[in-house]
């Protein structure tokens, strides 16, 4: 793919450009083709991460939907005002974080996040970026880029850590509360083609977050979805798997409904929160410890970076017929880089085509 360009709804999330522009530009210092006459007189301090690109793209545009002003004044204060790459569309609404999906869906159709989506079925952007009202998002999404056929409702699906430096897909993260099970099986084939198609795994192991292991436990939904996970041949279903599997790294995709995986989440979130926090009081509690903590603060840079939360933001919206990458509301810079960048890399693998034609083939 000689140009790759990115939708980016700059007024969605908490911050709205004051983040979102920082964040395009890391990811512009990133891709940047080395031979370009535009130079970035603020490259300094980045992050060590963006020090070289593995897709290898160089060629990496955003179209930046929202306010001009805002988005212009964001340009200049990150000193690429007038980078070539970047192009801005004024929208004329903002989809806010208390707006009901029917509002955002029926009364704002020249928001900054319809507009990104419009773009993306139009062929104008091969991917969208939003940290705005997931709900909304989630509407309007599915109205404008449609299902890809032989699904029914897309699922939100993203990565988390494992104990094996790996991470595990999760799914449905929330969009799904109530699944049954033609929807729990839609989803295993998602996951299945979103892990071969991102991380190169070739027969990705596949279980059914479940209250026991036990073929016996369960509900009647989850043995009927097992039974049908069982008996396709496409897939690697290993089983069921408990909660406390999740982190083990033994697993690739972990199916499950929105309601359970929305709580796995941000339980996750939450015990990472809570365990840094502990950490740190516990080097805080009186001159011996603190004297400790100089030793262990690269043992404890190296924990922190790998049960942060930031370097797992941004959520597939699986099942639609473009990519959409959900970033939290309150993400920082950091976390909304790593969300352009998880649309950058299934804009690259071309996800949507690549599940669409694993459907097909299985009829």
């Amino acid at each position: 793919m000689a140009d790759l360009k990115i939708a980016i709804d700059c007024m969605g999330g908490d911050f709205g450009p004051s983040v979102v522009i920082p964040a395009v530009h890391q990811s512009l210092l990133k891709h940047q083709n080395s031979s370009s006459k535009f130079k970035s007189n603020s490259a300094l301090g980045l992050n060590a991460e963006l020090s070289s690109s593995p897709t290898g793209i160089l060629n990496v545009y955003f179209n930046l939907f929202g306010n001009e002003a805002g988005i212009l004044s964001e340009l200049s204060k990150s000193k690429i005002l007038n980078h070539p790459n970047i192009s801005i569309i004024q929208s004329e609404d903002d989809v806010l974080m208390t707006d009901k999906p029917l509002t955002a869906l029926k009364k704002k159709k020249r928001s900054s996040m319809r507009l990104a989506l419009e773009s993306v079925r139009d062929g104008r952007s091969h991917a969208c970026v939003s940290a705005g009202n997931t709900g909304a998002l989630m509407a309007v999404a599915r109205f404008i880029l449609k299902m890809l056929p032989g699904i029914e409702r897309p699922a939100i699906i993203s990565a988390i850590p494992t104990l094996k430096d790996s991470s595990v897909y999760l799914l449905d993260l929330g969009a799904n509360i109530d699944c049954d099970e033609k929807r729990l099986f839609q989803f295993a084939v998602m996951g299945n083609v979103l892990c071969k198609s991102i991380d190169g795994i070739q027969n990705p192991k596949i279980g059914l977050l479940n209250v026991g292991e036990e073929e016996m436990k369960g509900s009647e939904r989850l043995k009927i979805t097992a039974k049908l996970l069982e008996e396709h041949p496409g897939l690697n279903y290993c089983g069921f798997v408990e909660a406390n599997q999740i982190f083990t790294g033994d697993y690739h995709v972990i199916v499950t409904d929105g309601f359970t995986g929305n709580s796995v989440l941000k339980a996750s979130e939450g015990l990472s929160e809570f365990l840094t926090t502990k950490l740190k009081l516990a080097f805080q509690r009186n001159w011996w410890t603190k004297w400790i903590a100089i030793f262990a603060k690269p043992v404890i840079n190296i924990f922190k970076h790998e049960i942060n939360p930031e370097r797992y933001n941004g959520a597939c919206f699986i099942g639609l017929r473009g990519v959409v990458v959900k970033s939290h509301g309150g993400a920082n810079v950091n976390a909304t880089f790593f969300a352009i960048e998880e649309a950058i890399s299934q804009a690259i693998k071309k996800v949507p085509s690549r599940i669409r034609e694993t459907l097909e083939s299985n009829k």
